[in-house]
């Protein structure tokens, strides 16, 4: 592959755009898909040279070098391309021509300190045909590589010939050439139909309208117009060019650094078409052997060389057969003025233990000895003097004399790993894969690939198949994907490239896999619900805005927030929903105003004895200074008649801030954290709390929230019982001191993809956050739950919720979810479990950033076992993507209202839904209580009287009123109290502190012994210790409602 052979072949098919990846694929289009754009990391992805042309870069392991055609080719006209990599500082301008075959290339590329321009001729043309789809973009695959250049040897025939093999007219056979991995003589690698023969080899190359043609190693075949890099004819004749071509046993096709080469039309004078090759030996065959390789330790050697001089600590090992079952030594240096001491110091400097010279002027170096290498019969047979010095001698023909530093290692000829897996996973086979992949999940694992590694990662985010290709990929998924790709059984030698992890061991190979099995009980397993235990989706009632912010509030009525511009023109940006009238659309809302615009503000309840709404931040200007109270007022079927309180010129935080949260502390006050400075502004990386003390500034600097901007906004905030302050940002987590602000304990990362540790869970990122149920006697450590969220680049959603007990654990649980969600939605139920909603599989949060919406919701249990705990419930038709929310009602259902991706693919939402849980499904007799004290100290034990249902088996649940945006549901937490009934009444002991139960709101539900709840009543638990009620004191927020 070179980059003007892909540019021709995209040409020629008519595309926008060329790429080439992994030194030798060629991919074309007419615009970007799957989230494709410019690499997080720059330039330095694309770090494998073309292998037609070294001095030119192909891309890299997921990493396209990718330039754009501006204009389709004419027969008599040029045409040109730029590039469109991640630097817009590289370009390349390509140029045909009718009457020339010759492409002039330059490339330019800068970074921030060094430059570097590379320019190269190379023949562009070529016969590859594509053709693009009219409606979606097409990739065509150039590939430069034949299969079979990484499979075993060939075993050669007694006698073959390279001259006699193919008869095409107009070729000539020049001889036996020298070549080079690092510097080719022909710079063009190809690759032809089935397995190698040098008349395949030639006919590619005339297609391609090149002038020389070459084969080498028994299955590779390259082109050019000119000998590069001074390749000639080989010093030692025909000895080296001795392998038999996998194709044709009766022809040579090369050898190890050797071309069979052969030239159209005449023949320079210095060369000579009247040489025959042949060869009377063969070649052994790498086994495929499914035995475990083993390796064995060889002792430094006594036996001295002809080397005087030796770097410090190099010891020689003898004189070493090389090629019986491939390369003993695996990474060639270039070609030198060779001597002992010149190879010693190559391999050190590149980071090697063990060096070994061969044949005059080649070294080879690696940290072992590879594929069963044995010392030879004598140390005569290392016979070829050294090219940079003819006293010493550098192995000879297939044979290295070779130096290690330390015992040196020989492993066995590698094989596919059956034994010593990891417990409970078994080898399967070697099986067919391609672009479209059979397994999901790619990690590219350069240095570290093996069974082990592959296995256990996969494992740990509950994939039960995995499988290694290409020597350093590993693949996580499920077996029923190997059915649905219709993967087929393959030879075990087509999985022939060594681990880059583990030497002893095979990772696949060119588009092959090998792949393991699960075969003991399922990591995850999720229960697929029927009838009334999968709930339902109800239309509520047509909306009147697209709300961003959703609020139950202590009157009984729903408070929606919206950002300006959102709905109709007139539109005041707020809202309220009086349930009772849902089937009286003109008298169900409630117009209300605010003064400033709310988008990406915070909410939360306060505790003073109202339980007023206190709204902080916004989009840009004065409103990101903004502060909102609204004192909900009027009961269900009534009339209210209170509206936003708001004037930033009396009351404003210290910080303007968008996307901030806002969280109830254990002392009353309300914590605001994170944002930044408006629209994409700089971060707003502080904690300040209201009311604000005296004085001046009184924020506190996060310096973590500095360096994860911007992947950290709307933060999870939670009051731990043991005094601190969790706080959980894009994919980091920590717990503060609720005084100084200052950390107290770092949590271990929250885990993200099995392939993508970079991925997050707050905004952009956007996952959902629950604090787990806490039960009296509340001696369990508390839980936080986190699911859903996306990753970088590609921004594939995350497929799994993580937990913890932050407190006291230092390990996150990883439970896989049925698919990857991201901008989801979670909500807590009054019989403990959870539901998870809205949202898409593909994307981050934001305008147009996602796709692939989610209609069902899922059940999370977290009574049941872990790896257990979700159930696939009930779908809806709606599409809920960015700005979507989800709240519990005070009648035990979820509302589920907005959407606002501003996508022609998926339109802005009004329309409200509510979920109805599977415990009211079926019309089932719900309790009912009274309360007479609403106002709860802690401790405390109060009585309520049950006027419906039976008291056996009864329980209370204490939930808080959350305010739903951006997967953030502010101010929730479920509580399970004590309860003891005799009769009809029952006594309920409230929590014991304010660290368990921070002071505020909670609704009481009452469960019968069927798991139905009763509908709630609010309770406030704590009082308004901050004094909240008698603040602010300022003309625009009177009157105040006191403690």
């Amino acid at each position: 592959m070179t980059i003007e052979i892909c540019l021709s072949a995209c040409e020629d098919g008519g595309f926008t755009y060329a790429g080439a990846e992994y030194a030798g694929e060629c991919y074309c289009g007419n615009e970007f898909e799957n989230g494709g754009g410019p690499a997080p990391d720059g330039l330095s992805g694309c770090d494998m040279p073309c292998n037609g042309n070294s001095s030119e870069f192909c891309g890299g392991s997921n990493r396209l070098d990718t330039y754009q055609i501006d204009a389709p080719a004419q027969s008599s006209s040029s045409a040109s391309a730029e590039a469109t990599s991640s630097s817009s500082s590289s370009a390349v301008d390509v140029s045909a021509s009718s009457t020339s075959s010759t492409a002039a290339l330059t490339t330019s590329t800068s970074a921030e300190a060094e430059s570097s321009t590379t320019s190269t001729e190379a023949d562009a043309s070529t016969t590859t045909s594509t053709t693009p789809d009219a409606e979606t973009s097409t990739s065509a695959t150039l590939t430069a590589a034949d299969e079979s250049s990484s499979s075993a040897l060939a075993s050669a025939s007694a006698t073959a010939s390279a001259s006699s093999g193919p008869t095409v007219q107009g070729w000539t056979y020049l001889g036996c050439y020298t070549d080079s991995v690092a510097a080719r003589t022909l710079p063009y690698g190809t690759g032809v139909e089935g397995p190698m023969t040098n008349e395949k080899c030639i006919d590619k190359c005339e297609s391609l309208d090149f002038t020389y043609a070459g084969t080498e190693y028994a299955g590779e075949c390259f082109c050019g117009d000119e000998l590069m890099n001074g390749g000639g004819p080989a010093p030692d004749g025909e000895a080296q060019c001795n392998m038999a071509c996998n194709g044709d046993e009766d022809e040579i096709c090369g050898g190890p650094n050797r071309l069979s080469l052969f030239i159209f039309g005449d023949v320079p004078a210095e060369s000579s078409s009247s040489v025959v090759v042949s060869s009377t030996s063969s070649v052994a065959t790498i086994s495929s052997s499914s035995t475990v390789a083993s390796s064995t330790t060889v002792t430094a050697s006594s036996t001295t060389s002809s080397s005087t001089v030796s770097p410090t600590g190099w010891t020689y090992q003898g004189c070493w057969v090389d090629n019986q079952n491939g390369r003993i030594l695996q990474n060639q240096q270039p070609d030198s003025e060779l001597t002992h001491e010149l190879c010693q110091e190559m391999c050190e400097d590149a980071g090697y233990s063990v060096a070994g010279a061969q044949y005059y002027y080649q070294c080879f170096c690696d940290d072992i000895v590879r594929n069963g290498g044995e010392l030879a019969d004598s140390e005569d047979e290392c016979n070829t003097p050294c090219s940079g010095d003819n006293t010493e001698m550098c192995g000879g023909p297939n044979r290295m004399s070779i130096w290690s530093k330390g015992e040196l290692e020989v492993f066995e000829p590698p094989a596919a790993q059956e034994e010593d897996l990891p417990e409970g996973w078994e080898y399967q086979g070697c099986i067919t894969d391609s672009l479209e992949r059979v397994f999901f999940w790619q990690l590219i694992l350069k240095n570290n690939n093996s069974a082990e590694t592959c296995l256990t990662r996969c494992q740990e985010y509950g994939y039960e198949a995995a499988g290694m290709e290409y020597g350093e990929e590993c693949y996580c998924g499920d077996p029923i994907n190997v059915e649905e790709f219709g993967a087929e059984d393959r030879p075990e030698d087509e999985c022939s490239i060594v681990c880059s992890g583990d030497p002893r061991y095979i990772c696949g190979g060119n588009d092959r896999l090998s792949w393991y099995m699960w075969t003991g009980e399922p990591f995850d397993k999720w229960e697929f619900a029927e009838g009334d235990a999968a709930g339902e989706y109800q239309y509520l009632v047509p909306g009147v805005i697209v709300p961003l912010i959703a609020t139950q509030g202590r009157n009984g009525k729903v408070t929606f927030l919206e950002k300006a511009g959102t709905g109709p023109p007139n539109s005041t940006g707020a809202y309220e929903l009086d349930l009772t009238k849902v089937d009286d659309f003109p008298n169900a809302w409630r117009e209300m105003h605010v003064k400033t615009d709310v988008f990406c503000a915070g909410s939360v309840t306060m505790p003073d004895k109202v339980g007023r709404q206190i709204n902080i931040g916004g989009w840009s200007g004065t409103s990101t200074f903004g502060v909102r109270i609204y004192w909900p007022d009027g009961e269900p079927g009534e009339e209210s008649v209170n509206d936003w309180q708001e004037n930033v010129n009396e009351l404003s935080l210290q910080d303007g801030r968008w996307y901030p949260t806002a969280m109830v502390m254990a002392n009353g006050s309300i914590l605001i954290a994170g944002g930044e400075e408006g629209s994409n502004g700089p971060p707003v990386p502080t904690l300040e709390i209201l009311p604000k003390a005296p004085g001046g500034r009184t924020v506190v600097t996060a310096d973590y929230l500095v360096r994860t901007d911007p992947y950290n906004l709307y933060p999870y905030l939670a009051v731990m019982p043991g005094g601190g302050i969790l706080i959980c940002y894009y994919n980091e987590a920590r717990i503060l001191d609720e005084e100084t602000l200052d950390t107290v304990k770092v949590l271990p990362n929250i885990p993200s993809n099995v392939n993508n540790f970079l991925g997050g869970r707050t905004y952009p990122y956007e996952g959902t956050f629950m604090l787990m149920p806490q039960h009296a006697p509340y001696t369990d450590p508390i839980r936080v739950l986190i699911c859903g969220g996306s990753t970088p680049g590609p921004q594939i959603a995350v497929d799994n919720c993580a937990s913890i007990s932050p407190e006291v654990e230092d390990e996150w649980l990883i439970e896989r979810m049925p698919h990857r969600r991201v901008i989801t939605c979670m909500v807590s139920l009054p019989d403990g479990t959870y539901i998870i909603l809205n949202g898409a599989s593909q994307g981050v949060a934001g305008f147009a950033t996602a796709s692939d919406p989610i209609h069902t919701v899922w059940g999370y249990d977290p009574t049941k076992p872990e790896h257990r705990r979700i159930t696939v419930m009930a779908n809806t038709t709606i599409s809920r993507m960015y700005h979507s929310e989800a709240i519990l009602l005070d009648d035990g259902r979820v509302l589920v209202s907005g959407s606002d991706p501003q996508d022609e693919r998926y339109p802005q939402e009004m329309r409200v839904e509510v979920f109805v849980p599977p415990y009211l499904m079926g019309d089932p007799a719900r309790p009912a209580y009274d309360i007479d004290d609403d106002d709860w100290d802690y401790e405390g034990t109060y009585s309520v009287t049950v006027t419906a249902g039976s008291t056996a088996g009864m329980r209370a649940t204490l939930i808080a009123p959350e305010s739903s945006t951006h997967g953030n549901s502010m101010g929730q937490r479920t509580l399970f109290p004590a309860i003891s009934c005799a009769g009809s009444t029952c006594d309920i002991t409230a929590p014991p502190d304010a660290h368990t139960c921070p002071p505020g709101w909670f609704r009481l539900f009452l469960l019968n012994g069927e798991g139905v709840p009763s509908v709630a009543k609010w309770v406030r638990i704590g009082g308004d210790p901050a004094g909240l009620g008698n603040w602010p004191d300022s003309p625009s927020f009177q009157p105040l409602p006191g403690v």
